[in-house]
């Protein structure tokens, strides 16, 4: 009954003040839900450099998580470890103050916790098997069994050299005892201590089996030379103890076996195709719905000619899809090395399934088509001139053509910094004489959505003067309209305050302008680079706060630009679903002009380049805020297609003074910002057929 869902019924106190709830980031954090597995390692201060820096080069990429616990720590801790010191060498004490820290920082995040020691080798993948196969509701002490010196016969404590496998549930009942073993149990080794304290307060002795799955140990004798242990009991351990530094190579280079290995996944995997196969005949869809290759995925299946996948064709020297446009271009990289490597696997495939009868040898690649399919993985088809040879060295020359599929591997999270959206975004938001028109429309959506709903956002313009223009300001200022909308909005919202900034320059150069508003916002402060057309939202506002991660990465969106309705409806009725409104724009790749980043990395990145083009200032005109985060950060740059950032159509003004590229990318903008080729055609039809009558 406790993994029933019930609905809990909400009800607001009407005298407290409406509050927002601060949603968790990840589902299954709200939902309760544990890792798997957590992993900790006991270390000294004397094996810290040698045998513990050996477990981590073995098993550290295996597991999720993993900590080093030592009494004492060296002067410096190694790369790539993190290291808890308690600060005492006591074994006891070292032990205590361990389970003390897991059950304090981890014990409501995990599921199960692996204590093992520094001079335990133990086989990663087995210890991660070991608990999918085990139920997490009871309480569990497992590792090998070991007879107390002098006490009960029944009871047994788990051998710490062999590692042992704690439940989270144990853990939550062990701690509260835990003040209670360190003053009344008295003990010279700390699993023995351990194993006491679990006995006398929770009545819980260790096991070496459980639900069918065994825990495997093996016990390496003085002086053994791990290349010659081929028993089968040390081949089927889960750990083996004691290692010392000078075994373990050894011991890492015999228990891998990459051939054997490789074999017997083989083995299992034909297996289950085999029993795939045989099942086929009994569900629904017969063997009809027996896919290609057994056990992977379907080919998706489009609904509409929109979401048909296209087959990019190559050979071996040149791609005719590439990543500029362009129509063909040279095969290089990663993909000439797919290439090669799909071919070679071609032939092994093709060896192996008609050998001896016949061996074939490529001559060459006639066609090859690829597509990546996000249900499956990359799929292939190859025409191959192929040169096949008998037995008795005939030769023939023949076509094949043959299908391969590079299947999706293990889904893995790649780890990132936590984030929450409570964090306030400064928008900043550069204006110039051509953007007057636009401005009452932005200033609108910012009050509607962020002034009104209570948004954490604050806005500060910046006006950019023209050299003529700043000379006649006393007189006639071109930007008084817009200050006299600022003002009505701070008299409408009290308590907001919305700056300004204002700037003389003939060339407004993106870099420039954000020197001027970084020197004057904290070094944590959190910026959206926005343009006048953009309508802000806080949907968008949200997703700039958790796409945007400081000193880790920073977000350059990509805004979706409305086409002229003028070409697109030409006189008709503007369609009103909000499912239509793809098919009425375009994602504009060619605009960098939004961006949200923090300061504190802006400024890092910054004085690198100030650095590099030691005051030659008129290279700031060639480059925009994210050509700074490309070359001079080294943060991740996260650059995405946001449905949530719309523009209306508006013909941008492209400064020809700035640098070549930058101003090709503003023409191509607006090019392709008219309308789509179907509309662009339908436009000069009817042109020629005006003209023709």
């Amino acid at each position: 009954e406790e993994f029933r869902p019930r609905i809990v019924p909400y009800a607001r106190d009407p005298s407290k003040p409406h509050r927002k709830v601060l949603r968790t980031r990840y589902i299954q954090t709200e939902l309760g839900f544990h890792e798997r597995l957590f992993v900790a390692v006991l270390t000294s201060k004397a094996t810290l450099n040698t045998l513990a820096v050996a477990v981590n080069k073995t098993v550290a990429h295996h597991f999720p998580r993993l900590l080093y616990f030592t009494g004492l720590r060296s002067a410096k801790v190694p790369h790539g470890m993190v290291l808890v010191a308690h600060g005492d060498e006591r074994p006891i004490w070292l032990m205590y103050e361990t389970m003390h820290y897991i059950h304090q920082h981890f014990g409501s995040d995990y599921d199960w916790f692996y204590i093992m020691q520094d001079d335990t080798y133990t086989q990663a993948e087995q210890v991660k098997a070991l608990v999918m196969h085990l139920s997490i509701n009871q309480d569990v002490y497992l590792g090998r069994a070991e007879e107390f010196i002098g006490g009960d016969e029944q009871a047994r404590y788990c051998h710490g050299g062999f590692g042992y496998l704690l439940s989270r549930s144990l853990l939550l009942k062990l701690h509260q005892h835990l003040d209670s073993c360190r003053n009344e149990i008295l003990s010279v080794r700390p699993d023995e201590w351990l194993g006491r304290c679990i006995i006398d307060f929770l009545g819980i002795t260790c096991i070496s089996q459980l639900q069918g799955q065994h825990y495997h140990t093996y016990e390496l004798a003085q002086n053994a030379k791990p290349e010659k242990e081929d028993e089968e009991e040390f081949q089927a351990a889960l750990a083996v103890h004691p290692v010392s530094d000078v075994t373990l190579p050894g011991l890492c280079q015999t228990w891998t076996r990459p051939l054997e290995k490789v074999a017997v996944i083989c083995t299992g995997s034909l297996l289950v195709q085999m029993q795939i196969r045989n099942l086929t005949s009994l569900t629904p869809a017969g063997e009809a719905g027996l896919t290609w290759p057994v056990g992977i995925n379907a080919p998706f299946l489009p609904k509409s000619r929109f979401e048909v996948i296209s087959w990019d064709y190559f050979t071996e020297q040149h791609l005719f899809s590439c990543p500029d446009g362009s129509p063909k271009c040279e095969l290089s990289g990663a993909s000439k090395a797919d290439v090669s490597d799909i071919i070679e696997s071609a032939l092994e495939q093709l060896n192996s399934r008609y050998q001896p009868l016949l061996r074939f040898s490529k001559r060459q690649l006639l066609n090859g088509y690829r597509r990546f399919d996000p249900t499956r993985g990359m799929e292939y088809t190859l025409d191959l001139l192929l040169e096949a040879a008998t037995q008795k060295g005939h030769t023939h020359v023949l076509v094949k053509r043959v299908s391969l599929v590079r299947p999706l591997s293990k889904v893995e999270i790649i780890p990132m910094p936590y984030v929450t959206e409570a964090t306030r975004v400064q928008l900043v938001l550069p204006l110039t004489v051509q953007d007057l028109d636009f401005v009452a429309n932005f200033l609108d959506m910012f009050a509607m959505n962020t002034l009104d709903t209570h948004d954490n956002a604050l806005l500060t313009l910046l006006f950019i003067y023209h050299p003529y223009d700043a000379q006649r300001v006393s007189q006639v200022d071109v930007f008084a309209g817009v200050k006299a909308m600022v003002g009505e909005l701070e008299k409408r919202y009290a308590e907001v305050k919305i700056p300004w900034i204002s700037v003389k320059t003939e060339v407004p150069s993106q870099v420039k302008l954000m020197d001027i508003v970084s020197k004057k916002h904290p070094v944590d402060t959190l910026f959206f680079l926005a343009s006048v057309w953009t309508e802000i939202n806080m949907e968008f506002l949200n997703r700039c706060r958790m796409n945007t991660i400081s000193n880790w990465q920073v977000f350059f969106p990509v805004h979706f630009q409305e086409f002229n309705p003028t070409l697109v409806y030409r006189g008709e009725q503007a369609a009103s679903s909000s499912t239509d409104f793809l098919r009425d724009g375009h994602f504009d790749r060619h605009s960098f002009a939004e961006a949200c980043f923090y300061n504190s990395d802006y400024m890092t990145a910054r004085t690198k380049l100030a650095a590099d083009i030691l005051d030659q200032d008129e290279v700031l005109e060639s480059m925009e805020v994210f050509d700074v985060f490309l070359h001079y950060s080294g943060l991740h740059l996260f650059r995405a297609v946001e449905p949530g950032l719309v523009q209306k159509y508006a013909l941008r003004s492209c400064n020809p003074r700035l640098s070549e590229e930058l101003y090709h990318r503003c023409m191509l903008s607006n090019l392709e910002g008219l309308a789509s080729r179907s509309h662009l055609a339908m436009a000069l039809f009817e042109q020629e057929q005006a003209n023709s009558t």
